[in-house]
């Protein structure tokens, strides 16, 4: 029986698992390298605060700046060629750390390494959209985006293990061969390509504008809400070990990504079949404002109630709500666009989460962590409207794919 003619509903297939193994090695050394390098600066270059915050971000810059391409891309070389090569220099990267012997050569190592992350991720995110039967689309979002919740538990455990006592050649070592595995489950996987992409590369590559080739019109819109959404969840990922620790409560730093962790699994088990059954705004409405509600919680003064509510809410609201709002955002477009469509969705949570920190740091000063937070919090509550303007009240966001 060949490929084209296999059940249209099946979701776990060879080359599905195979994506998510390879996208948790990938997602695993982004983590584990992002909860470590900024540390890794101070004890071997002696960096200021500043600098080590650079060596941290700058990885997202290159990210940001690889997917601004990286539709295009996809266009030209296909999905397969592009994650192979995005692979390549994802393992010399981790290799070059060993070697980088000053503060500006790690910088332009990090940059590199941030734009093959940027470039392979969407190569794979974009592949298994195609591999996944429309209609299960929202559910097989979910269980792919597992691999990468699976990573934000595991990525920085490894970090403090393997960086125990300032080893940290264990630490790259074990990057590159992390990066080393999913190369080499990239080689085995059987991505389909658009017919017209392979059959007219040039004409399709080169119609419309520059901005039109890497920014899809369809998608932005979602995208946008993922970009608000995206700089309140920064707020968690750079400041909240800080506001814990200020609080004599460095251990429920330790345990709150934990408690993340395993409700994003336990979310991702029904919302995208709520979403693909009822539609999108049976699960977009109550994800949002469990993501503020959350938001909310990290405003009050901390203890383990507020904090576990915290990890609990935003786990059920962000960790779902990635899945079942990139699954909007590819459902808009036809499949030959799938690649911009991708790019267009990781570019705008990149920008969030990677540039929010740096406005987020200027406010600490004037309102302290507990104001931050319960702006962003609103912040995160204004994401609702964004979503009902730009989505929620046109008639196919309450429309189910699986034709219920």
């Amino acid at each position: 029986m060949s490929q084209p003619h296999d059940p249209p509903t099946r979701l776990f297939t060879r080359d599905f698992v195979l994506a998510a193994t390879a996208n948790l090695f990938i997602s695993m050394v982004f983590y584990l390298l992002m909860t470590s390098m900024a540390l890794y600066a101070v004890d071997r270059f002696q960096a200021s605060d500043s600098a080590a915050g650079l060596a941290s971000s700058i990885f997202i810059i290159g990210s940001v700046t690889a997917r601004f391409f990286a539709g295009k891309l996809l266009q030209v070389l296909g999905r397969k060629r592009l994650m192979v090569i995005s692979l390549c220099i994802y393992v010399l990267a981790s290799v070059l750390y060993i070697y980088s012997d000053s503060l500006w050569l790690l910088l332009i190592v990090r940059f590199v390494h941030g734009m093959a992350f940027g470039a392979g991720n969407t190569a794979i995110a974009t592949a298994v959209q195609a591999i996944i039967p429309p209609a299960r689309r929202s559910e097989g979002t979910g269980y792919f985006g597992l691999s990468t919740t699976l990573s934000t538990a595991a990525g920085p455990f490894l970090a403090v293990v393997l960086a125990a006592n300032g080893d940290y050649t264990s630490v790259f070592l074990f990057c590159a061969l992390s990066s080393t595995a999913a190369l080499v489950i990239s080689l085995l996987m059987r991505m389909p390509e658009p017919a017209r992409i392979l059959e007219q590369p040039e004409s399709h590559a080169h119609r419309g504008s520059f901005i039109r080739s890497i920014i899809s019109p369809a998608a932005l819109p979602i995208s946008l809400v993922l970009l608000v959404c995206g700089i309140a969840y920064s707020g968690i990922i750079a400041f909240l070990a800080p506001f814990l620790i200020s609080r004599s409560m460095a251990e429920a730093a330790s345990w709150f990504f934990l408690v993340y962790a395993v409700t994003v699994l336990a979310s991702r088990l029904f919302a995208g079949r709520i979403q693909d059954r009822r539609g999108d705004n049976a699960i977009m409405y109550p994800l949002l404002v469990v993501f503020a509600l959350g938001m909310a919680s990290l405003a009050f003064t901390p203890n383990n109630l507020t904090v576990a509510a915290a990890a609990a809410l935003t786990g059920f609201g962000f960790g779902a709500l990635m899945p079942c709002a990139q699954a909007i955002a590819v459902s808009a477009v036809p499949p030959a666009e799938l690649g911009v469509a991708t790019s267009t969705f990781f570019l705008m949570l990149d920008i969030g989460i990677g540039f929010g920190p740096v406005a987020l740091g200027l406010l600490i000063p004037h309102v302290g962590f507990r104001g931050m937070f319960g702006i962003l919090a609103m912040l995160s509550a204004l994401g609702i409207g964004l979503y009902f303007q730009v989505h929620g009240r046109h008639g196919r966001a309450m429309q189910g794919r699986g034709g219920a």
